[in-house]
C-alpha cells in the first residue's frame, strides 16, 4: 500500500496503531482528509447525527450548554455516538487550532461499524473513555 499523509497519521495515533494495512486503507477509503480552521464549529448540539470526525492533528472543545465539558485531539473521534444511538447531539464540538482530520458520513461511519471490527472497538473504547466511573 502507498503511504499518505492520512495513513501516517493514523498510524501514529495509539487508538488505530494495531490496525491492519486493509482496515486502514478501509477507513481512508470511507472517509475524507479535511483541514479545518481554527474557531470552527463542526457539530451542533441538538442536530441530527450526519457525520462523524477522526482527529489526527489538532485539538476541539466538546461544549453543553455553551459550557466546555471536555477537550479531544489525535486519536479522538466526535460525532459517532449520535450516529450510533440514532439521537440528536448532545454536544457540540468547535476546533481550538487548526485542525486535520477523516470525515465521514453516518453511513461510512456504520458501513465501517459493520465491516472492519477494530474500528468498532476503537469506537468503543472511545465512548468507554469518555464515560465516568462508576455504577452503572
Amino acid at each position: 500500500m502507498t503511504d499518505s499523509p492520512e495513513r501516517a497519521e493514523l498510524t501514529r495515533l495509539d487508538r488505530f496503531a494495531n490496525l491492519s494495512d486493509t482496515e486502514i486503507r478501509a477507513l481512508i477509503d470511507h472517509g475524507t482528509a479535511v483541514t479545518i480552521p481554527a474557531n470552527w464549529s463542526l457539530i451542533w448540539e441538538k442536530t441530527p447525527a450526519d457525520k462523524a470526525y477522526i482527529i489526527l492533528d489538532g485539538q476541539v472543545s466538546v461544549r453543553r450548554n455553551g459550557q466546555e465539558i471536555a477537550r479531544l485531539g489525535p486519536g479522538d473521534t466526535v460525532g459517532e455516538a449520535a450516529i450510533v444511538s440514532h439521537k440528536l447531539r448532545n454536544a457540540s464540538v468547535v476546533s481550538l487550532t487548526p485542525l486535520s482530520v477523516l470525515h465521514f458520513t453516518s453511513e461510512a461511519v456504520q458501513e465501517l461499524i459493520d465491516t472492519v471490527p477494530t474500528f468498532r472497538t476503537a469506537l468503543e473504547q472511545t465512548t468507554q473513555d469518555r464515560l465516568p466511573e462508576g455504577p452503572a
